[in-house]
């Protein structure tokens, strides 16, 4: 990756693969998320279980070896639910998982579905009291009569323990779906998304937030768009962007006022008149945002195109990435067979100069900002021996001249798409989740330097 994503990508990678061919609903990935120091990985998916991937000490037998993932716990964060009041069934899929910052021994991470937030907290245990005075080893009362002296309880090792426990349940605030959830810089705030409104949280409090944008209309009739996902800034605790299906960005500011229905920026890219189409609307739906590591800029994703804006720079995209204009073509069959609805997210690297992000056929595309080289890769079971070097892909529009390997655009397949990616905080390790496979890649130079 780095300046390497053109002509030589050396991504090694390991996969997660489940032992049987076919998929089932509730094994589907439905997000992917890094803690801060990129030790642990978490993934959530449709049938509301939380996997998390510990990253193993390097071997001190192989020092040159990158460290890989391996399970470290998994627990079913949440159930189906039914809503008597409104008929409606609740599903558990996780929509998004957030880590808190490690502050103690213990890692928290905030897990939702479309109505309910969950805080966890993921601790070990590898030592458990014995000599109690009360109790035999098999934790039952003694009889009193039987005790004539008293003992210090001692810790003895056992084998380590590895403990998931709720410690917070936020809940009832959400009438339509939770989107998005994103832990603010003070460490003590989250704030949570839906359709039309944003909640601000106390990682303390359950039992109330703070309503900080409402965009409902009064009369639901003249309702024209969507809040699609929402982020705090890294860095200033008072900033935090929202995006929208109008393909609009809104930077709001909580010094202003407590109900920030009106932005401090407003980022909009003004459309062209002569490409205007039925599905202009659509494509041009923001299904993510994600502040740079500097907060600095945004990098924003739509059906075709990413886009990096500079909070300095209200009127247009600094950069704007073509993901498969290919695609451009077939939006009629897409949009028949809802593809053309898909929500891919995107994701920047540590230093912010590679940005990432999903497409079909199980491909990922990589653009460089600094040479503005980009790459087509694949997330594939044909490519999923470790250390197996991955090659660059390339589509070949209808009608267009094509080259040995190359993927004509009519041989796609539409129902392998790479929704969830993220990428290690400091290093050039990306996950990557193919509907039921989580796969793992590393830059071989990275692993090599090391």
């Amino acid at each position: 990756m780095g300046e390497d994503t053109d002509a030589t990508p050396t991504l090694n990678h390991r996969g997660f693969l489940p032992d049987h061919n076919y998929v089932t609903e509730a094994d589907i990935i439905s997000t992917v998320e890094f803690n801060h120091t990129g030790e642990l990985l978490a993934t959530g998916d449709k049938g509301g279980r939380v996997v998390i991937f510990q990253r193993e000490p390097e071997s001190k037998t192989e020092p040159f070896s990158q460290g890989e993932y391996n399970v470290y716990s998994t627990f079913q964060s949440h159930e189906p639910e039914f809503d008597y009041l409104k008929s409606l069934e609740i599903e558990e899929k996780i929509n998004k998982i957030r880590w808190l910052p490690q502050q103690n021994a213990a890692h928290f991470l905030l897990s939702t579905n479309d109505k309910t937030i969950k805080l966890w907290k993921v601790s070990e245990r590898d030592k458990r009291p014995e000599g109690y005075n009360l109790k035999d080893e098999e934790g039952r009362i003694k009889d009193l009569s039987t005790v004539t002296s008293l003992q210090v309880p001692v810790l003895m090792p056992m084998d380590l323990m590895v403990e998931v426990s709720p410690r917070r349940v936020f809940a009832n605030a959400h009438t339509y779906h939770v989107n998005s959830i994103s832990v603010n810089s003070d460490y003590q705030t989250y704030m949570s998304a839906d359709d039309l409104r944003i909640n601000l949280w106390h990682l303390d409090i359950t039992d109330r937030s703070f309503n900080i944008v409402d965009i409902k209309p009064a009369n639901m009739e003249d309702l024209t768009e969507v809040i699609t996902a929402a982020e705090f800034h890294p860095h200033h605790c008072n900033l935090f962007v929202y995006s929208s299906s109008k393909g609009t960005l809104r930077l709001c500011d909580m010094r202003e006022a407590a109900l920030c229905d009106k932005h401090s920026k407003l980022f909009e890219e003004p459309e062209d008149p002569s490409a205007r189409s039925f599905f202009s609307e659509i494509i041009s739906s923001v299904s993510d945002v994600k502040f740079s590591h500097s907060g600095r800029y945004l990098l924003t994703r739509d059906y075709l195109t990413a886009k990096v804006w500079d909070l300095n720079m209200e009127s247009k995209p600094l950069e704007t990435y073509q993901v498969h204009d290919y695609l451009r073509s077939k939006l009629c069959s897409l949009y028949e067979n809802d593809c053309i609805f898909d929500k891919f997210e995107c994701a920047w690297n540590g230093s912010d100069s590679v940005i990432m992000t999903g497409a079909y056929n199980n491909f990922f595309r990589m653009f460089d900002r600094n040479t503005k080289r980009d790459v087509t890769l694949e997330a594939s079971r044909e490519s999923s021996k470790p250390r197996a070097v991955l090659k660059p892909r390339r589509v070949c529009a209808a009608g267009g001249k094509r080259r040995k390997d190359d993927i004509s655009v009519d041989s796609l397949d539409f129902t392998k798409k790479i929704l969830h990616t993220a990428w290690h905080p400091n290093e050039n390790i990306i996950a990557i989740a193919a509907t039921n496979n989580l796969y793992i890649f590393q830059d071989k130079l990275n692993s090599e330097m090391h």
